[in-house]
């Protein structure tokens, strides 16, 4: 006789909107699907946008400072479009559909990057090394790159999530295996952006920029196969609504209530009787004390008709004010991760500028770009993810009791000071190389005799500082997201990148403006041996010390999110 199938019991359901089978779906067998889909993904990003500086600089004809501000401003993109997908997803569609769809953009926007560097007419003529790019080939090029930042939208704020989904929240067993998932996940990444940022970068320098941009948007495809795969094992989340409307609801009621006093005890505060929660997908949150002023918003009045259809512009669930309380206390984590963002973000503009101008031999006769150094950063995190997960945890768990080693906070802050360290590195290389500028008379020279190699330890640097920050800042949004509101707090943790690299961008941009007044050639000229790049770097040290003394009252303060009662389907 066959036993009755057992049910995951965090909500989700499988492709045929039946409730999920454990046996049958979700777990480590979705998972190699979804990790694939992200190593493809991932490479096919790194593969056209590590090398992107040089591309702009050559191609188009752009300065240091102009191709630098048009990465991270890219960049930047590519993190703020993730809040679109993120709400699509969690309101309306799921995050399985959202990714499908949004990959077809993605797509589309590397088929028309690799046309733009590969088809006459809209590749920009050069002669001599020299290239004069024309107004419609710039703009070409620049439609293709943000509809890769429209795509990525879609595919980065739900990937990680929808992994995530796989392990049922309320099994302690699974739940323990989605912390690894989180660090086998950023692996992926990496092991992608290895491939992009050796194979790749070479093929863009010594064989052309359309093959370089072409095998990119093949992965890509790739990518949609491997996701496609798995299918019928994937569990899903339903879509719970608007999350910005219970917010906005939550606000307005809040404000209706102005002058209503909030008990001081929470049992009078609205919530709904069943055991499941008014939102679908969703389980109820606790009550907590911080931020009492939207409570008013959970009081019972004597207009409220709570007896028939409620209002929720008037009053709302104690669940849907924690709502707002969670992303209000997520804010502050948030604010924090930006100048990482930024120190993280030097990998593709400032590092890079460094390095060429420095001896980018490998032995006698192979030369290899600036840009491949960025290995080194993806070498580190793929050493550092097993190390961690399989010995500095259980180390860790000894001394700690906690039973993934460190809390979230605590591994966010150890990537936080480690980040100080990589941009101390960087700067000393810039103050020894200099000193031979200096000593030697190269200004006018190219190509010190220096090896490039000496780069190896702000990259690994920031690779281990990633394993830490990165990953942990992955885990605590999801972890302390609404059931409801994962994808939305998902793409909330993800434009704390492109707030650094905006902010990468405005620090370039004072400094600029700053440093050549007086007809001074600045701390970022064109000529980097005429400059002072290590006064950059030693700036980008002091604003993340300041950044950790301020994380470490923010944690202190931080309350963690208290889920309880059944999913609602």
């Amino acid at each position: 006789m066959e036993e009755d199938p057992i049910y995951t019991k965090d909500g989700t359901v499988d492709m045929h909107n039946n409730p999920a089978v454990k046996s049958k779906t979700g777990n480590w067998k979705a998972c190699p699907f979804i990790i694939g889909n992200e190593c493809c993904e991932r490479l096919a990003y790194y593969g056209m946008s590590t090398n992107l500086v040089v591309y702009l600089k050559t191609r188009l004809h752009q300065g240091n400072a102009t191709a630098a501000n048009n990465v991270t401003n890219w960049s930047g993109t590519c993190c703020i479009t993730p809040l679109i997908g993120a709400f699509i997803a969690d309101a309306y569609m799921g995050r399985y559909w959202t990714i499908a769809s949004f990959s077809v953009v993605y797509v589309f926007g590397m088929t028309l990057l690799t046309m733009s560097a590969s088809i006459r007419g809209l590749r920009p003529p050069c002669n001599n090394g020299v290239c004069h790019p024309k107004k419609a080939q710039s703009e070409v090029f620049f439609l293709a790159l943000y509809l890769i930042a429209l795509g990525t939208g879609g595919i980065k704020p739900c990937v990680s999530s929808f992994g995530a989904d796989q392990f049922d929240e309320n099994d302690e067993y699974e739940k323990r295996k989605k912390s690894s998932f989180f660090n086998w996940f950023y692996l992926s990444i990496n092991i992608g952006a290895l491939i992009a940022c050796s194979v790749l970068v070479w093929i863009q320098t010594n064989v052309s920029w359309g093959w370089g941009f072409g095998i990119p948007a093949v992965t890509m495809a790739i990518a949609i196969v491997s996701f496609f795969s798995g299918t019928r094992l994937y569990r899903h989340q339903k879509p719970g609504g608007s999350p910005l409307t219970r917010i906005f609801q939550v606000v307005v009621a809040s404000f209706r209530k102005f002058n209503v006093k909030v008990p001081s005890d929470k049992f009078p505060l609205y919530e709904n009787a069943k055991e499941e929660s008014a939102i679908q997908g969703s389980r109820k949150i606790d009550h907590t004390e911080e931020f009492r002023f939207f409570d008013k918003a959970a009081v019972v009045t004597e207009t409220d008709n709570i007896k028939g259809v409620v209002d929720p512009w008037r009053l709302c669930t104690v669940t849907q004010v924690e709502e707002l309380k969670v992303v209000v206390r997520l804010l502050p984590i948030w604010a924090s991760g930006i100048v990482f963002a930024t120190v993280y973000s030097q990998m593709g503009t400032m590092f890079v500028l460094q390095g060429s101008t420095m001896d980018l031999h490998m032995g006698k006769h192979f030369e290899i770009p600036a840009a491949t150094l960025s290995i080194f950063d993806i070498i580190s995190v793929i050493f550092w993810v097993p190390v961690y997960d399989r010995f500095i945890v259980p180390v860790a768990r000894r001394y700690t009791g906690h039973d993934r080693g460190f809390t979230q906070l605590q591994r966010m802050g150890i990537g936080l000071v480690i980040s100080i360290f990589s941009m101390l590195s960087a700067g000393i290389l810039e103050l020894v190389r200099l000193r031979m500028v200096k000593e030697h008379n190269y200004y006018d020279l190219e190509h010190l005799p220096m090896s490039i190699f000496w780069q190896v330890p702000q990259y690994f640097l920031v690779g281990l500082a990633e394993v830490f920050n990165f990953i942990g800042q992955l885990e605590f949004f999801y972890d302390q997201a609404p059931d409801a509101m994962r994808s939305m707090c998902s793409a909330l943790s993800l434009t704390t990148g492109a707030a650094g690299n905006y902010l990468s961008t405005v620090l370039v941009t004072i400094v600029t403006t700053i440093s050549t007044k007086g007809g001074k050639v600045g701390w970022i000229p064109n000529n980097l041996n005429q400059g002072h790049l290590d006064y950059f770097f030693w700036l980008l040290a002091v604003l993340s010390l300041l950044n950790f003394a301020v994380y470490l009252l923010i944690a202190r303060w931080y309350t963690y999110k208290r889920p309880k009662g059944a999913v609602r389907l």
